[in-house]
């Protein structure tokens, strides 16, 4: 059975002779596994959350059986190093690089207090040549013997914040601020058209998400998920499947975030991601007893304690007791809960992937 076809089962429910994996790296570990494999090193594309569709040939090469593509900057407006060593992107966005992520250091919109202060703000150019080149060529190369997972995430929430800055933006909603409203839709109608275009290229999995958990507990009570945040996913879905009834939705949400589940399932969700082991509320028995019949589970590969700490043994027992729970009768994508980090080291991945080929429940 190849990979497209492994991927395509799962994700239709039905049980293959194994669960795919798809994995991703920051540009560190990228590097020293391009290094240890003797292959070039591929840089990461110019893309909000680059290491979603970055380093495919590695990844593939390791041993995914999906490919990620996502939205690039514009040929017009590449993110770019201003002479004071800042990262500008096309949003107006500003970073500091300090190492392994960038940090932010200045929000364009954090001034922003009426709906007049979004009219005047410049968005990126939806239509802007070169958005969607690195994706034709990732499904050029792979679109016939791998599953396709275009990459959507910072899909409302997310955006908002990084364009106002966080603090900001939780007490404005809070306050029922006259942008909110403005900004939320602005972002839908862009993220929208990029959902759609993804789609349109031939995506098998649409994979949206905004934050809403921290490691303990959800980041927004439920009321205001509701007021601003779950109409909107609604709209966007039901616009998604327009494009194709057969897409498959995934929602990323790190942290605790057990609450919005059903939400999400009420409004078409189909895969929940990353189900992060250590934050509280994602027991893969729980939410499998919970969710089974009606999510795909993708992910739930612990990086904060069991990829980068553990021995090897320990990472594919672990890995085999997870695909036990989250696979039974289908429906599991073997994944990190989140990018693969540098503190972890060439074995542990190599493990990780050795443990996610086995066939299925014979992991010893």
């Amino acid at each position: 059975m190849n990979s497209r076809k492994r991927f395509l089962e799962t994700i239709n429910k039905k049980t293959p002779d194994r669960p795919p994996v798809f994995a991703n790296f920051t540009p560190q570990v990228a590097e020293k596994m391009s290094e240890y494999l003797g292959l070039p090193y591929e840089k990461p594309l110019d893309s909000m959350l680059s290491t979603r569709a970055s380093h495919m040939d590695l990844l593939v090469a390791l041993g995914n059986d999906a490919v990620g593509i996502a939205t690039c900057a514009p040929a017009n407006f590449p993110t770019k190093t201003l002479k004071n060593g800042l990262i500008e992107n096309e949003w107006g966005m500003i970073f500091k690089p300090l190492g392994l992520y960038n940090e932010f250091y200045i929000y364009p919109l954090a001034h922003a207090e009426t709906a007049e202060d979004i009219a005047k703000y410049n968005f990126p150019d939806q239509h802007a040549e070169g958005r969607w080149t690195e994706a034709e060529k990732t499904i050029a190369k792979y679109g016939k013997t791998h599953g396709i997972i275009a990459d959507l995430e910072t899909t409302l929430f997310e955006t908002a914040w990084y364009l106002v800055g966080m603090e900001k933006f939780l007490m404005d909603l809070m306050m029922e601020a006259g942008y909110i409203n403005p900004l939320l839709d602005k972002i839908q109608e862009i993220h929208t058209f990029y959902g759609n275009k993804l789609i349109e290229l031939g995506a098998d999995v649409l994979w949206c998400g905004d934050d809403f958990g921290t490691q303990q507990s959800q980041i927004m009570d439920m009321e205001t998920f509701r007021k601003y945040f779950k109409p909107r996913i609604r709209e966007m879905f039901a616009e998604y499947k327009k494009v194709n009834p057969d897409i498959k939705l995934a929602w990323h949400s790190c942290g605790a975030f057990l609450p919005f589940i059903p939400e999400l399932i009420e409004i078409g969700l189909d895969i929940v991601n990353p189900l992060q082991p250590m934050a509280t509320g994602m027991e893969p028995e729980l939410l499998k007893a919970d969710f089974g019949n009606d999510l795909i589970f993708f992910g739930g590969v612990c990086v904060q304690d069991l990829l980068p700490n553990k021995t090897p043994a320990e990472i594919q027992k672990e890995i085999k007791r997870r695909i036990n729970i989250f696979g039974e009768n289908g429906g599991y994508i073997v994944a990190p809960a989140h990018n693969i980090q540098d503190d972890t080291s060439i074995e542990n991945i190599l493990a990780f992937f050795e443990a996610g080929k086995k066939p299925w429940k014979v992991i010893p």
